[in-house]
């Protein structure tokens, strides 16, 4: 009988730690909305001096803060941003941008590292002599960690290449930073020097860091004032926000030191899945927290069917697609990969004795991790 649920759904998947849940009691709060409370005034301020930024709000969401830094910057109708063909913006954020901002999406293939050829990049800005027909570029976006391409990093040097281009053309360069202090540990490169060349970057609080909501937008200080406003138009707009904000402290000053052992613990996990036959992982591709999973070609299991067998084990994953054999992954705090994966036979090693599921007669334990993300697709 399984008596431990080991959840790989997401690194969205949290609960908020003891201290989280101690710091949202005591808050210190006022109105936000009115620019009062001192709880987000201090977390704002702490995520502008941790990337070198002017200014920052706290807003509800990773794909609110994305919205709004696009339409601060592509605040002309008939705008053009360019992106990632599998960036987050593009790929899961509800095409807000243009059914909202009215913000033309021009996508540029991203390489299997996250990144966009910087001449593709160039190629893709319009040229204002056609501005009669054609959109106007304002824009460029990059995501980093780059989530769809396994968690891959951007280095402060092939952004600051980009930031390049888009100075040269009088454009704005806007991160998804979402992961960005997962790329920031990975690299060994502090968060301000990765976003140094950025006029604005959006940071998710509630993935790997933890929190239990929210994303904090920095930029400028005219930027902010636009994005506050943008904000309160979104429905962003929050009273006393300082309850979360109290969280987004916690996980700051006591998450981000945890990461590098995530990431370790992704390629543990890599690894051990890699040993089983029936399933291929990239290794080399596995930078953070983040990994993807192949079933080999010819295996009598779909990737919706390991995800119910799964299931019935204790092990809870997403299904991205029932015809995709692949499967998608990351470790973070707390998971207990502190054993060798690997015994005799290619079995991950199990943590509690159970009726295992197998693959091609391959069998896999919940081992995972207790605060792992698997998604199958």
């Amino acid at each position: 009988m399984v008596t431990r649920t080991v959840d790989l759904r997401s690194d969205t998947v949290t609960k908020p730690t003891e201290a989280m849940r101690a710091a949202m009691a005591n808050a210190e709060v006022d109105d936000d909305v009115l620019g009062y409370d001192p709880t987000a005034f201090r977390l704002e301020t702490e995520m502008a001096r941790i990337t070198g930024k002017e200014a920052a709000i706290f807003v509800p969401s990773g794909t609110m803060a994305n919205l709004i830094s696009v339409l601060v910057h592509c605040d002309v109708r008939g705008s053009e941003v360019i992106l990632g063909d599998n960036s987050h913006i593009h790929t899961y954020e509800n095409g807000g941008i243009s059914t909202i901002g009215g913000v033309h999406p021009r996508t540029v293939k991203n390489n299997k590292d996250g990144t966009m050829d910087i001449d593709l990049i160039e190629a893709a800005i319009r040229d204002p002599s056609g501005e009669l027909v054609y959109p106007t570029t304002r824009l460029i976006c990059l995501e980093n960690t780059q989530a769809n391409c396994g968690g891959r990093c951007l280095s402060a040097e092939y952004i600051d290449r980009v930031g390049e281009v888009a100075q040269k053309h009088g454009l704005k360069l806007h991160i998804d930073g979402a992961r960005i202090f997962n790329a920031s540990v990975a690299l060994g490169v502090p968060v301000h020097r990765l976003v140094q060349a950025a006029d604005s970057v959006s940071v998710c609080l509630s993935k790997g860091l933890g929190a239990p909501v929210g994303s904090v937008i920095v930029g400028s200080k005219s930027f902010i004032v636009k994005a506050k406003r943008l904000r309160k138009t979104l429905g962003g707009g929050m009273r006393q926000v300082g309850i979360l904000c109290a969280a987004a402290l916690v996980a700051l000053h006591e998450n981000v030191g945890k990461l590098e052992g995530d990431h370790k613990k992704a390629k543990v996990l890599a690894d051990g899945l890699n040993q089983i036959k029936g399933l291929k992982v990239d290794i080399t591709s596995v930078e953070t927290n983040i990994l993807y999973c192949d079933i080999v070609e010819g295996s009598n299991i779909t990737a919706e069917k390991l995800c119910k067998n799964l299931e019935e084990h204790g092990i809870l994953v997403r299904p991205r697609s029932s015809s995709k054999d692949w499967w998608r992954g990351s470790a973070w705090n707390d998971s207990y990969v502190d054993k060798p994966l690997i015994e005799e036979k290619n079995t991950l090693s199990p943590l509690q004795p159970i009726q295992k599921p197998t693959i091609d007669g391959e069998l896999i334990s919940n081992t995972f991790c207790s605060e792992t993300l698997l998604w199958i697709f």
